[in-house]
């Protein structure tokens, strides 16, 4: 779990610092993806009663918060990449 709360912000910034859109893009994926990793390893916590339900509505209601983040930000970088709002956003 530590590993995969690391790589989030870790690739939000090498992908910020690579210095265009494109590569941000990139990397921001790559960061939810691991996001997705936490999430699913937070769920498996609770299944196998490691963390208590408070420790699991916190966890949960956090990486949610990361999960919006992260997405509005690929949305911002998706239109400056390609001038129009995505699909999803239309």
């Amino acid at each position: 779990m530590t590993r995969a709360a690391i790589s989030i912000p870790s690739n939000i910034a090498e992908g910020d610092e690579r210095g265009s859109n494109k590569d941000s893009l990139k990397y921001l994926i790559i960061a939810r993806a691991s996001l997705a990793e936490l999430e699913t390893q937070i769920e498996i916590t609770i299944g196998l009663n490691a963390i208590n339900a408070e420790e699991y509505d916190k966890l949960h209601l956090q990486a949610q918060e990361v999960g919006r983040l992260i997405g509005g930000t690929i949305r911002m970088r998706q239109l400056r990449l390609n001038g129009s709002p995505p699909e999803e956003a239309k």
